[in-house]
């Protein structure tokens, strides 16, 4: 059991480890629905990839790539909402991907795994996957730190300055799209977006720079994992949301911080 579990906390590490600084661009582009689609999106990426026979994860990131450039060219018919089109893409690719699967009875299929994760089942190979993108995610998150920071800032001010806001925008849904694939089994296509959004949250509340707020997300998310996993072994609960639920207790902790932050900054009326 216990090399389980250390397997298993080494693949959550690696989830946190990049799911920090790239849910703090989620939380400040308030891209959280976005974030839901990419994941419900993955679903289908996942029966695409048994039905045409290729791997599961390379599956997953083209779908959840189609579905970023379906939505970027979308919202340039400016027709509807980003909401709505969120909306649409996201419950039309996680209804697709059952309506295949249920098409593929000859193939058993764990379908409680997918939505919820069965981080106690990663082996070596999915730790290596792991490590390997979260290597290339943030090397090409640092390259684009400071343009991101800026377009968060004020996009028109980003093109004004001459950064080329599309193309940053893409890469950026598509390094998501690469870590829905790449964690998807620790925790499942229906709570990995919440790795991405409560650690960063939790540190948004904790962190005074931007940079600072990265690195306390991989730490509180890496935190959560630990406190998940020992939850799950104790109690014997589902590993992926014991996660989330420790994650969740760590942003309600948190919430006293942000209000003595917020008092300490607010302005004082001079004593007579």
């Amino acid at each position: 059991m216990s090399d389980i579990l250390l397997l298993s906390w080494f693949a959550g590490v690696g989830m946190a480890l990049v799911s920090g600084p790239l849910g703090c661009f989620v939380v400040w582009r308030r891209m959280a629905y976005f974030g839901d689609t990419m994941a419900h999106g993955a679903l289908l990426g996942v029966a695409m990839g048994m039905m045409f026979h290729i791997n599961l994860t390379l599956g997953v990131v083209l779908v959840s790539s189609l579905i970023a450039l379906i939505l970027l060219l979308l919202r340039r018919q400016h027709a509807l909402g980003s909401d709505t089109l969120l909306g649409i893409l996201s419950h039309s690719a996680l209804s697709l991907g059952l309506v295949v699967l249920g098409f593929m009875s000859q193939i058993r299929i764990d379908l409680l795994g997918y939505l919820f994760g069965d981080i106690l089942a990663v082996s070596p190979i999915d730790i290596l996957g792991i490590y390997l993108g979260d290597a290339l995610v943030l090397t090409i998150l640092a390259k684009l730190w400071h343009p991101l920071l800026l377009m968060t800032v004020h996009e028109d001010i980003a093109r004004a300055e001459g950064v080329a806001v599309d193309r940053i925008q893409l890469i950026f849904m598509l390094l998501i799209a690469l870590v829905i694939a790449m964690t998807m089994k620790v925790v499942g296509v229906l709570l990995v977006t919440s790795m991405l959004i409560i650690p960063a949250a939790t540190a948004r509340n904790l962190a005074h720079s931007p940079e600072a707020m990265a690195l306390l997300g991989s730490v509180n998310g890496m935190l959560a994992v630990s406190l998940g996993l020992a939850a799950s072994y104790h109690w014997d609960t589902p590993a992926g949301p014991a996660i989330v639920v420790a994650a969740m207790t760590l942003f309600i902790i948190s919430l006293p911080a942000s209000q003595w932050t917020r008092w300490k900054q607010a302005p004082r009326s001079p004593k007579s």
